[in-house]
């Protein structure tokens, strides 16, 4: 069974596309794993800030770890369209941001990810963003940056490690890679990143 959903489709017309994308972000479950691969930075930030938007929405709790350039442009975007909204999850708690690569060198050994350590760190921040009893979900780019420096094997062991989280926590996750980290057998590489997934969205 092909898990992969395009959620863009050229078959249909613009605004029902984006109608989808929206109710896609808003009726995601708990132990979705999510994966984007995006030409353009554009189309991640609209994929990232719709999930975000659906999410506190919600009244969910929304957990970002992202790299800096990332979280400043999705901020400047949720800033802009959705002061009040985010300006209110921020005072709650309910808007919480980690950075990527600080995030990762807290469970990384030797270039691989520890799986203790791993375990570790991403139950102190559930434990953070569930204190107040509301469902949560997360974005990360970790496993983005283990693969644009080349550590191919380390990132689908980490996507793996994500996927027994989730499934253990309840927890939806949604991840994206740039599609020009994929420079050789891109197809071959896509595929087994997608494997390590529920669904894809490829843009």
């Amino acid at each position: 069974m092909d898990k992969r959903v395009n959620l863009k489709s050229n078959q249909k017309p613009a605004e029902t596309d984006k109608k989808e994308k929206h109710i896609f972000w808003g009726e995601i479950a708990p132990c979705e794993h999510v994966v984007q691969f995006y030409k353009e930075e554009g189309e991640f930030f609209q994929a990232l800030e719709q999930f975000v938007v659906s999410g506190l929405r919600e009244q969910e709790v929304v957990v970002l770890i992202a790299t800096p350039q990332h979280l400043s442009g999705l901020e400047q975007r949720l800033w802009t369209s959705h002061f009040d909204l985010i300006a209110a999850a921020r005072a709650r708690d309910q808007y919480i941001t980690f950075d990527a690569d600080d995030t990762l060198s807290k469970f990384m050994v030797n270039n691989w990810p520890d799986e203790d350590r791993f375990k570790d760190q991403i139950t102190s921040i559930l434990n953070r963003a569930r204190s107040r009893g509301h469902r949560v979900r997360a974005f990360g780019e970790m496993v983005a940056l283990l693969w644009a420096g080349g550590l191919n094997g380390a990132t689908v062991r980490l996507e793996h490690l994500w996927n027994h989280f989730c499934e253990r926590e309840g927890l939806p996750l949604f991840c994206a890679y740039p599609r020009s980290g994929f420079t050789s057998d891109a197809d071959a590489s896509m595929r087994e990143i997608c494997a390590a997934h529920t669904k894809s969205i490829c843009c």
